[in-house]
């Protein structure tokens, strides 16, 4: 990523994130109002001149996403698996793409270079990626906004199963708070903007970036 020329964007607008690392999924789902957000996240990432780094496929959600941030002139990186490097799996994905050993490798490199995580609807794995970046912030190996895109309540019974968490003990009301949400992509990004930690963390980022040294931790 480092050294990579970035395309040049006509909007004057700028904000706090230079680049946002966006989970979501590899097909569209079945409300057109999923297709259309996706759409939206990506005009408004292009007006505020927000380089986008995905999962590299050009399918789905995905494929819309990256599209329209790359046709606005915003940088688009994908990051994928070299077992995921097919046409039948995740069609011909626009912008740079760098091909990863493994998906813990993946996740990795989307963490470095992200300044900021947004999960729009998807499956299993957009909902494991983004579980593990809101743990890497609980216990401290980053200080990045994670934010929920719930478009048509999609992400109502995760956010209600995060409340029980904290109301049967499991979660601290602090640590609730790492998880940002919003129905629009305007909203989200602005509250994400605003965000700062409120919970502690359950090691020092230092005491994380020694384990990555010695290679014991995830390098972000």
């Amino acid at each position: 990523m480092e050294g990579v020329e970035e395309r040049s964007v006509v909007s004057e607008k700028k904000g706090r994130f230079k680049r946002i690392c966006v989970f979501c999924g590899s097909r569209a789902g079945n409300k057109p109002s999923f297709r259309d957000t996706a759409l939206e996240l990506g005009k408004h990432m292009v007006e505020k001149k927000i380089n986008l780094i995905f999962g590299g496929g050009g399918l789905g959600l995905m494929g819309l996403l990256s599209q329209s941030v790359f046709n606005g002139g915003c940088h688009v990186l994908g990051v994928i698996p070299a077992a995921l490097m097919t046409d039948e799996i995740s069609g011909k994905p626009a912008g740079e793409v760098q091909i990863v050993a493994d998906m813990h490798e993946r996740k990795s490199m989307m963490a470095k270079f992200a300044d900021a995580f947004i999960a729009l609807p998807g499956g299993f794995g957009t909902m494991e990626e983004m579980l593990e970046m809101i743990t890497w912030s609980q216990l401290g190996i980053h200080e990045k906004p994670v934010g929920l895109l719930n478009v048509d309540g999609y992400y109502n019974s995760l956010l209600a199963l995060f409340d029980k968490g904290v109301e049967e003990g499991f979660i601290k009301d602090s640590e609730r708070h790492i998880v940002v949400s919003a129905e629009t992509a305007e909203e989200l990004i602005r509250k994400m903007e605003e965000y700062s930690p409120l919970h502690d963390t359950v090691a020092l980022k230092q005491s994380w970036l020694e384990s990555v040294k010695s290679g014991h931790a995830p390098k972000c």
